[in-house]
């Protein structure tokens, strides 16, 4: 698929010096058409270096941010730069670019898409505190979005021009506030959400999650989602 669209891909990235060349190259051979930005978020590894070898525009924030820091760079870049689409793409290899045609597709009647990992598609399977998590999310979520949305963590999403201009102003950089916030505030604005079914793999570097982090992310995700309707 080519289109006449200006497509940045975004993959905030840190230390992951593991994966990272290989996610830009698989980009690269599924999409050889966009463009690849990669925000280093205060990596103390290789990973500014590996990105850029493997020809991917890199900027590099001068101490960790978190998603939301890097991705309000990145949104910033393609603001600045007349992008019509930005699409985060996670660093880990966990996210497929064989899906961006489809999220695309699914931009032609949306301004925010979301590669949902419990659609449908794939094995991609969560237990314990994450679970729980993600189903009251989505239950509160599809009444603010008004469309049902089964992954509202999900970091695989696309914006189009819209959002790119309003996330270069405001995006969130509190933990969770990159996934929840912004999908609470990008819908009581008026903007259409949808989501595509995604197949999720393994990650091909880094350290997954622990179990104890899982319970934390537990009651970090109700806070944020209290505060996101809370937040003028």
């Amino acid at each position: 698929m080519t289109t006449d669209q200006r497509v940045l891909i975004i993959i905030p990235a840190m230390n992951e010096e593991e994966s990272i060349g290989k996610v830009i190259a698989e980009v690269r051979a599924e999409l050889p058409w966009v463009d690849i930005l990669v925000v280093n978020d205060g990596s103390t590894d290789s990973t500014a270096a590996v990105a850029a070898s493997a020809g991917a525009i890199v900027t590099s924030l001068p101490y960790n941010l978190g998603v939301g820091g890097a991705m309000r760079l990145g949104y910033r870049y393609a603001d600045r730069n007349d992008y019509d689409v930005a699409i985060q793409i996670d660093a880990d290899g966990q996210h497929d670019p064989r899906y961006v045609p489809a999220m695309l597709k699914a931009l032609e009647t949306a301004d925010l898409v979301i590669g949902a990992r419990y659609a449908g598609e794939g094995d991609y399977v969560v237990r314990g505190p994450r679970r729980w998590a993600s189903k009251v999310l989505s239950m509160v979520l599809s009444r603010v979005a008004k469309t049902k949305l089964s992954d509202t963590t999900s970091g695989f999403r696309a914006s189009n021009r819209r959002l790119i201009a309003r996330f270069a102003r405001w995006y969130p950089v509190e933990y969770l506030g990159d996934t929840i916030e912004m999908l609470v505030r990008a819908a009581r604005s008026g903007h259409v959400v949808r989501q595509i079914p995604v197949a999720m793999r393994q990650r091909q570097g880094g350290t997954a999650t622990s179990p104890y982090k899982a319970t934390i992310y537990l009651f970090r995700a109700m806070i944020t989602l209290v505060l996101a309707f809370v937040r003028r």
